[in-house]
């Protein structure tokens, strides 16, 4: 063993910043729930480089937060890699000469660790190195690129789009092909456009009914997220949230509840069960368990689920459950930071200023909310007759069966199954069970709606772009004259379907 990794060895166990112990000897440091990272690479630098690099990353992973760690051991192996393993000022010229304009954020990144190694004294770096590194002016990571372009595989959703996800997710609920965790998640990260990592961090007591002058309301009380120098679960914004989503989120208590009793031999006290995440992995509780064993795992996100859920509850609603974007006619790509993105954007599309903004995507700084501002030149105008035409067979919003008669439906023998439009009858409902929904308008994006062939869904198009246009003549607000927009490309697509299956009637 070298001399330098037998020194690193007499270290004692650390703690990261987030509770978890790790040691400068291994070549894997779990730093929390979510953070691995891996240092089998270091065996390739110099004995004195090894020792020195470690040295200053643990200072950062006891430190800092657990992610700007492993964003600096990935820079920095990258450094090295080009390097093959040398640090002086040839080999740094050099490596900037080799970055671009949409890399050289990435030796800004590393300038803060270099100086820090420097400064405490650990030997691989010279003063001249040093010089050189802070002497230069280095390019930001570029912000908000998907969000200004209005990036239709990565930037922010549009209305139709939301509104394809929102009922989509609805549907897969009520039909049982979804679970509650999933759709818990999936409601939380499309309605307050908050990060994973807050989201899987969040306890039971953070999700919270209240009362203002009166008035009840409920709000989440999010950890706030890329605090670098924070504690975990250390600082906290709440954001407020609508009843429907807080009823889901109180189910989900009670599955989390309700998984935690059939593993352990305890009783749950309400202190207790304030303490449980909201979105668990009970993997290290067993009957063995004690409650001192399980207040201590509470402590930090031991039994917390990590951020892989978010995205796989996306995946999952995607496999099940394939919403069109109008923009390009293909399945969405659903993550959770597009949900983010959209809710920033809509913010500037309502006329909030950046602080709003800021204030609301829980940003520390004005920096990275100023892309929301500037993106407003970007965002569609309203949907008419003519546009519908066009975007209606890439969105797919109607999603229902097309039928010739009613004799064909399901539910065809009962009068009660008859949808109208107030005038005449334009379809059946397929459905057994009980609906509230808005009749005719609410039944063409639904998957129970059965049109009829010659129904009078013209006349319903012609009454949604009226409304559309007499909403718009009152408030002069785009966001509000289009709250109809999906179901308008939905009717678009049934007149269309009928039109071409009467033509090829004709034809045949």
């Amino acid at each position: 063993m070298h001399n330098a990794d037998q020194k690193i060895n007499a270290q004692p166990i650390s703690r990261s910043r987030d509770g978890w112990e790790f040691s400068k000897a291994d070549r894997t440091w779990r730093l929390n729930k979510n953070t691995k990272i891996e240092l089998e690479w270091v065996d390739d630098l110099s004995e004195e480089l090894r020792c020195s690099f470690l040295k200053t990353l643990h200072y950062y992973a006891v430190n800092n937060s657990s992610s700007h760690t492993r964003n600096m051991a990935y820079r920095a192996k990258m450094f090295f890699v080009f390097t093959k393993g040398r640090l002086d000022t040839d080999t740094l010229i050099a490596y900037r000469a080799n970055l671009n304009v949409s890399t050289e954020h990435y030796l800004g990144s590393l300038r803060g660790f270099f100086v820090t190694w420097y400064m405490q004294g650990h030997p691989g770096i010279n003063e001249e190195f040093i010089r050189t590194l802070q002497a230069w002016v280095l390019k930001g990571n570029e912000i908000g690129r998907a969000v200004l372009q209005m990036d239709s595989q990565n930037g922010p959703l549009t209305d139709i789009e939301m509104q394809g996800v929102l009922d989509g997710v609805i549907t897969c609920y009520s039909t049982r092909r979804l679970g509650l965790e999933t759709v818990a998640l999936i409601l939380t990260l499309l309605h307050t456009g908050r990060r994973s990592i807050q989201i899987v961090a969040l306890k039971i007591k953070d999700v919270r009914a209240t009362t203002v002058n009166g008035i009840a309301g409920y709000e989440i009380n999010f950890p706030r997220a890329k605090q670098r120098h924070a504690l975990w679960r250390s600082t906290f914004r709440s954001y407020a949230i609508d009843e429907d989503l807080w009823l889901i989120l109180q189910l989900q208590v009670v599955e989390t509840v309700k998984k935690l009793h059939s593993l352990v031999e305890f009783p749950l006290s309400d202190s207790l069960i304030q303490e449980l995440p909201l979105f668990p992995d009970f993997s290290a509780v067993s009957c063995q368990t004690t409650e001192k064993d399980l207040f201590d795992l509470l402590q930090f996100d031991y039994v917390h689920a990590t951020v892989s859920i978010c995205n796989a509850a996306l995946t999952g609603f995607s496999e099940k459950c394939s919403i069109f974007s109008e923009r390009t006619g293909k399945p969405l790509d659903l993550r959770s930071r597009r949900f983010r993105y959209t809710l920033g954007t809509n913010l500037a599309h309502q006329g909030y200023g950046i602080a709003i903004v800021a204030e609301v995507l829980d940003h520390s700084t004005l920096q990275s909310s100023g892309c929301y501002i500037r993106s407003l030149s970007d965002i569609v105008e309203r949907i008419d007759k003519a546009v519908a035409q066009q975007l209606a067979p890439l969105a797919q919003a109607f999603q229902g069966v097309l039928v010739t008669s009613e004799r064909e439906a399901v539910r065809g023998d009962d009068p009660g199954s008859r949808i109208t439009n107030g005038r005449v009858n334009v379809g059946t409902c397929g459905s057994y069970g009980f609906c509230g929904a808005l009749a005719p308008i609410a039944c063409y994006t639904c998957t129970h709606f059965q049109p009829w062939l010659d129904g009078p869904h013209e006349e319903v198009l012609t009454e949604l772009l009226a409304s559309s246009d007499r909403v718009w003549g009152v408030t002069q607000d785009v966001k509000v004259a289009s709250a109809n927009d999906r179901l308008i490309l939905a009717v678009t697509e049934v007149v269309q379907r009928c039109t071409r299956v009467k033509k090829a009637s004709s034809n045949g």
